[in-house]
């Protein structure tokens, strides 16, 4: 998806493409460049809108080895509880294939019968898939994937069984939000393909060039 209809000067959307590759929010971006922030906002909004457009067409790409399935909890305004069960929180399932990318998806609950028809659609049958014990994972037990599970109570990583990748995934997605001082539902989707962007294409450098290609700027 291009962006086209862009009313800013020429030199202005290259500079903010650069600002937000640089996690440069669109209001600090704006001051530096003497620009309306409401104007940066919505440009930043339209890289989110290409990012998830792109994302969209890769996401029939199937994973297949070794697979970390996790999921982590955004958002919410409500104390109390963290973590599972958390109220006001939106729920993500996310996979990430070792030495390869991570795909997330927002789900509306993390049972059972939720997450074992995303796993089949996106995962080759024979691979390797590593989870925690939490028991919407049971399934996988008797599934056509070999299913090995790490005990977090006891231990975070034991040879190759952990899932830390997709943890250090979850992290630094939500060090990209803290920054963000709320996220509406409505458009929190397009700020978490932002981070799954972020992750999966590396450096800034390459992040940039992508992005260029992607808005056509």
């Amino acid at each position: 998806m291009k962006i086209t209809h862009c009313k800013l000067k020429k030199s202005i959307p290259k500079k903010l493409l650069e600002f937000f590759v640089l996690e440069v929010t669109a209001r600090s971006a704006a001051n530096l460049l003497e620009i309306n922030p409401n104007s940066a906002a919505l440009f930043y909004r339209k890289i989110r809108e290409a990012i998830s457009d792109h994302l969209a067409q890769d996401a029939n790409e199937i994973f297949a080895g070794e697979i970390e399935l996790d999921e982590s909890y955004f958002g919410g305004k409500r104390k109390g509880k963290r973590g599972r069960g958390a109220k006001g929180k939106t729920a993500v399932f996310g996979m990430l294939k070792r030495e390869g990318k991570a795909y997330t998806v927002i789900v509306e609950k993390t049972k059972t019968n939720t997450l074992p028809p995303v796993i089949k659609r996106k995962i080759m049958p024979d691979s390797v898939v590593y989870t925690d014990y939490y028991n919407s994972y049971d399934v996988l037990d008797i599934s056509e994937f070999k299913h090995v599970r790490i005990n977090h109570s006891t231990h975070f990583a034991e040879t190759k069984n952990h899932i830390n990748e997709i943890e250090n995934f979850w992290n630094q997605a939500k060090r990209v939000l803290r920054k963000y001082n709320e996220i509406d539902k409505k458009s929190f989707p397009l700020f978490l393909k932002e981070c799954e962007f972020r992750f999966n294409f590396g450096t800034p450098k390459e992040q940039l060039k992508t992005l260029r290609l992607w808005c056509g700027i």
